[in-house]
């Protein structure tokens, strides 16, 4: 009679994962309050700047990073206009000057941020070799994160639909576009099916944002290393595509 191969973890070994879950645990908890004590103390400065005479368009781009600070931390349904108001030492009535609304000041934010993650990404594309093409997206991607996270985390928020729900998702769709023209034109030059091209390009840029997500929580690694990472995982991929591939088991069986 067969026995099982799979053998139950010892008590050691069940020791040493829970003790490595605490401190995953403890790590993200000290992460999470690290941004909350970045973020306050970035509300604290435009707080005080708001104390000074501002020209008007000075105001509303205070108003912005103040909004901006808020609706990453908390998402667009638990931050009022009074939040707002009250960080950038304002009345209520200046946001309702500017942006006519809550939601006319969240949808300035969502514009911005999505044309400064596209312009990003896109201006980095220099014609090249096909690989150098990656790493320029795939880096200037990373960059955008890095340099811009609270306007990251508002695109990766949940909003009301009619305030830009999709707004991220939207964004990839747009690069997804961008992506697989580019793949169609190499797919013609190399011989591939170019009809193809649509799924590798959402198989591509789909693991990248993925794993962004998980990068802007993260952190533990740098922007050079996970753009490394990335490039050597979705090249060697890309680099070894069959024109016309097959399973390699019974479909039947699957």
């Amino acid at each position: 009679m067969p026995t099982n191969s799979t053998s139950e973890p010892t008590k050691d070994e069940l020791k040493a994962a829970k003790k490595l879950l605490k401190a995953q645990e403890k790590m993200m908890l000290e992460a999470e309050r690290a941004r909350e004590r970045v973020t306050k103390a970035a509300l604290e400065v435009e707080r005080e700047a708001g104390r000074t005479r501002m020209s008007g368009h000075e105001r509303r781009e205070q108003l912005i990073n103040v909004a901006r600070h808020l609706f990453a931390e908390k998402g667009y349904e638990a931050v009022s206009v009074e939040e707002i108001a009250q960080w950038a030492s304002v009345s209520k009535p200046v946001i309702y000057e500017h942006f006519g609304s809550k939601d006319g000041l969240y949808a300035v934010i969502l514009d911005r941020e999505t044309r400064e993650l596209l312009d990003t990404v896109t201006s980095n594309l220099k014609p090249g070799h096909p690989r150098t093409m990656l790493e320029q997206a795939v880096y200037a991607f990373f960059t955008y994160i890095d340099e811009h996270p609270d306007g990251y985390r508002v695109l990766l928020k949940d909003a009301p639909a009619a305030k830009g729900a999709g707004a991220y998702s939207g964004l990839v769709n747009d690069i997804v576009d961008k992506c697989e023209t580019v793949l169609a034109d190499a797919f013609g030059r190399f011989g591939l099916p170019r009809k193809s091209a649509g799924i590798y390009a959402r198989t591509l840029v789909g693991s990248v944002a993925l794993t962004g997500q998980w990068w802007e929580e993260e952190r533990h690694i740098s922007k050079e290393e996970i753009t490394a990472q990335v490039v050597n995982f979705v090249w060697n991929g890309l680099t070894d595509l069959k024109a016309n591939p097959t399973l390699t088991t019974n479909k039947k069986t699957i």
